[in-house]
């Protein structure tokens, strides 16, 4: 029994080995059929788009799959690695939708609900054009369930406003501004910048603002001249601002065509002869104003939008300003009107007459030529030459353009007037009578200047004379000041040596007094030690009251302090006996006393 046991002991270690490596060798097969055949790699900028091969099927209508459909999955896969199992799925990798910077993406999407009747753009999650653009960037967006439109963003340059108009929505009330979601016009402007604007959505019109000019060139016609835009200092700026401003051209150059296919050509007017010598800024030339009468009506003014590029704003105008004077005469006016456009209001101008061009045909235009007709026929012809009448004219014409044009949102700053031209016959006589006029008044001028310069002499003599008198007084004065100075430092140098002496004799004073003070004091001196010494003397001899004992006093005080006395006992025998420890030397130095 125990031999069973451990026998199976044996086979089931065995067969748990062999298990154990089938287990292995499965778990390795799957791994590398998992890890080749299932793995996929989306890499930066790119996006990977699953197509499941099983699940439901698509619902009428539906392009793109949900979770559990069969068919091209709504959602996409970012960067990075994934796992699908190739027997039910598939992939393909796409890149992602990239945005450059100065562009905009209008969206159409394939997927989504439908849009309501009378709708024709989406907001996200509805079917058709995004109402909304999308700005520079990266987005992964399912290619297979939008398209994606790139247009240029909308720069807006400095001096100029973008006008909007809503293409979407309920229609606004006549008359009024469109609100938000409402078709037409909006009173809100947009100001100098970049924008991202869906123009299926909102219409930007770009119109001038500031001041312009329309000038009406006598039998030529007119131009308007609108001015300079400032160019960006940014390249990628300035040139979607010039593709702005040439979409703006070419609007502008559609308007006329369609004008002018609608309105026939106007009948030139007749030739006016002029006088060759009436070639001045008053009068008109002749040369220019056969040129004038003979050339075409219609006169196109060109606006570089840039000095790097050809584009060019033409507006074409075929008015001029002609009307009859007072007195029945033919004048014709070269005139400048500069007007303004302010941005508060030049969405109320749009909205009534439409871009400048329209303006200039419907407002401007008309109301300078209907005003000037009707200041112009209450003057005479001779006003209009004469600088005064013009002048007054001029005025006139401005204050009743302001009036009127005021009422319509448009600033008239000036209308002025740069040259008239009228009939010969008028022109002539009033030349003449001008030339004699003007003859008398030179004539006078030479008479007044001949006088004027015979005063100039006369004065110029008296100057000279004045300035010899001057410079004769000058030196008399410099001599004198000279003099004087000399006079000054002398008396100066005299009053030094003076003062000099006087020191220098109070300094000698001054010496000998010392001298006599020190030698009074130096006697003193010697009276007192000299009277001290022979008291002390007589109070020394009083004291001894013996002369000799005084003497010896003065002998024994004048030794010296090292002199050594010894007292020597004679005995008997010889004197050097009983000197003890002494020497020769010493007897030498020694001083002996004896009693």
């Amino acid at each position: 029994m125990k031999f069973k046991t451990r026998k199976f002991r044996f086979w089931a270690a065995d067969h748990g080995r062999q298990v154990g490596s089938i287990l292995v060798a499965l778990l390795f097969l799957v791994g590398t059929w998992v890890w080749g055949f299932w793995r996929f790699y989306v890499p930066p900028d790119y996006l990977a788009v699953v197509i499941a091969k099983i699940g439901e099927p698509l619902r009428p209508g539906q392009i793109l799959a949900e979770p559990g459909q069969k068919g091209i999955q709504e959602f996409v896969l970012g960067e990075g690695r994934y796992f699908r199992n190739p027997i039910f799925y598939d992939w393909e990798i796409l890149p992602v939708t990239l945005i450059p910077p100065g562009k905009v993406a209008i969206i159409t999407s394939k997927i989504g609900s439908d849009l309501p009747s009378g709708e024709f753009l989406a907001n996200r999650g509805q079917k058709g054009i995004w109402r909304n653009v999308l700005g520079s960037g990266k987005y992964r967006l399912n290619p297979y369930g939008y398209n994606v439109e790139l247009i240029d963003a909308l720069s807006i340059p400095i001096g100029y406003v973008g006008v909007v108009t809503g293409l979407s929505g309920k229609q606004a009330v006549a008359g009024e501004f469109a609100g938000p979601g409402e078709k037409g016009v909006r009173e809100d402007v947009l100001h100098p910048g970049l924008y991202y604007v869906n123009p299926k959505a909102l219409q930007v019109d770009v119109l001038e603002i500031g001041v312009n000019q329309v000038s009406l060139v006598g039998k030529k016609g007119g131009e308007v001249i609108t001015k300079d835009r400032i160019s960006s200092q940014n390249a990628a700026i300035g040139g979607l601002q010039d593709k702005v401003l040439a979409e703006q051209h070419r609007m502008r150059s559609l308007y006329f065509a369609q004008r002018d296919a609608q309105v026939a050509p106007p009948t030139p007017p007749p030739k006016v002869q002029v006088s060759p010598e009436l070639e001045s800024d008053s009068f008109s030339s002749s040369s220019r104003g056969e040129e004038r009468a003979a050339a075409p009506m219609a006169k196109m003014v060109r606006k570089s939008l840039r000095s790097d590029t050809s584009v060019e704003a033409i507006l074409s105008l075929d008015q001029m300003v002609e009307f009859p004077s007072r007195d029945g005469f033919e004048i014709s006016l070269d005139m400048t009107v500069e007007f303004e456009l302010l941005p508060e209001h030049i969405a109320w101008v749009y909205r009534g007459y439409g871009d400048l061009p329209a303006v200039v045909d419907k407002i401007i235009m008309p109301q300078i030529l209907s005003v000037s007709r009707l200041k112009g026929s209450a003057y005479h012809a001779k006003d209009f030459i004469v600088g005064e009448g013009r002048e007054k004219f001029q005025k006139d014409l401005t204050e009743a353009l302001a009036h009127v044009l005021i009422g319509k949102h448009i600033l008239v700053h000036n209308a002025l007037i740069r040259q008239v031209n009228a009939p010969l016959q008028i022109l002539d006589p009033i030349q003449q009578s001008s030339i004699a006029v003007e003859q008398n008044l030179t004539n006078a001028e030479k008479q007044n200047t001949a006088r004027k310069q015979a005063d100039l002499n006369t004065e110029l003599s008296l100057i000279d004379q004045a300035g010899e008198r001057v410079a004769q007084e000058t030196e008399r004065m410099k001599a004198e000041i000279k003099a004087d100075q000399e006079k000054q430092v002398a008396q100066t140098k005299a009053e030094s040596l003076r003062r000099v002496s006087e020191i220098e004799k109070e300094t000698a004073l001054l010496r000998a007094e010392r001298t006599r003070k020190l030698g009074e004091a130096k006697a003193q001196v010697v009276t007192l030690v000299e009277g001290a010494k022979a008291a002390g003397l007589g109070v020394r001899m009083a004291a001894f009251q013996d002369p000799a004992a005084y003497t010896l006093w003065t002998f024994a005080n004048s030794l010296s302090d090292d002199l050594s006395v010894r007292v020597l006992h004679a005995g008997q025998g010889t004197l050097w006996t009983d000197i003890e420890k002494s020497s020769l030397g010493d007897l030498a130095g020694a001083r002996t006393l004896t009693h």
